[in-house]
């Protein structure tokens, strides 16, 4: 079965790279690339920003692109996210989400709108980030008493939202294995006379520099002893990659809210 791809935000850097990544997977086609109104590639074809015609267009028209598409994959903004989620639904077209940064309301938009249609919302697309998460549940259950929990990421420095959605997503991850509130519990950085760790909290520390692609490392620091779980994404091809096997995923499946787990039956 080949999926018939839509692809948001077409001139960013990840919008680059899902271009090229369903160009080169035979279980895809590119049937439409959207992009900001205003943008400089409307009209053009899709594939020129790699010298390889894709026979598709352009376009700032949504409702219009997703005409007979199988799949949408956005990894753009959260307010352009919603423009795509409302033609999605319109559209009956199922979403791939990938943006970070949405605020509970955004969140609860998403939830709304996956009553309608299948919807996989996730933090990170990358296969190996999400058996990450599931070794960081059986870690936290094992290290829960004595070892202290901290969350280190890394990105590049276009980046806009910190920490890193798949930073708060390790940490939701590790405290809803440990019973905890990681609202109440979560440590966002440290600075002057802060007193000792609490040994309930979570904390969370972000490196923004240079083109760094994403690197997030899980630390249990116990007495005598440290275990760290770490993952570095040298390619953006990983986050394309596996937001291709989401899209291809929700292929037949009932509408509703998924993640990345679900595609990988790791629940």
């Amino acid at each position: 079965m080949t999926v018939r791809i839509a692809l948001a935000g077409v001139s960013g850097r990840m919008g680059r790279t899902l271009l090229e990544s369903v160009a080169a997977d035979e279980g895809c086609i590119l049937h439409a690339a959207i992009d900001r109104a205003g943008s400089p590639l409307l009209g053009q074809d899709a594939g020129a920003a790699w010298g390889a015609a894709s026979g598709v267009h352009v376009s700032d028209q949504p409702s219009t692109a997703l005409q007979a598409a199988q799949a949408l994959i956005d990894f753009t903004r959260p307010e352009a996210t919603f423009g795509y989620l409302d033609a999605c639904v319109a559209a009956g077209v199922p979403l791939v989400i990938g943006t970070t940064g949405f605020d509970d309301d955004g969140k609860a938009r998403i939830a709304a709108a996956a009553q309608r249609i299948p919807i996989v919302f996730a933090p990170n697309m990358s296969v190996g980030v999400n058996l990450l998460m599931k070794l960081a549940e059986l870690a936290a259950v094992v290290l829960d008493d004595g070892y202290d929990i901290e969350i280190i990421e890394a990105h590049h420095r276009h980046k806009v939202d910190a920490p890193s959605g798949t930073a708060l997503g390790l940490g939701q991850a590790v405290a809803n294995a440990v019973h905890r509130d990681l609202a109440s519990c979560a440590v966002y950085g440290r600075e002057g006379v802060t007193g000792e760790r609490d040994p309930q909290t979570i904390g969370f520390s972000t490196v923004r520099g240079g083109d760094i692609v994403g690197d997030h490392t899980l630390l249990f620091a116990g007495i005598g002893e440290r275990i760290e779980l770490t993952h570095k994404a040298s390619s953006r091809a990983t986050f394309a990659q596996g937001a291709l096997r989401a899209a291809k995923w929700l292929q037949g499946q009932a509408p509703g809210l998924y993640d990345m787990r679900d595609v990988l039956n790791l629940k």
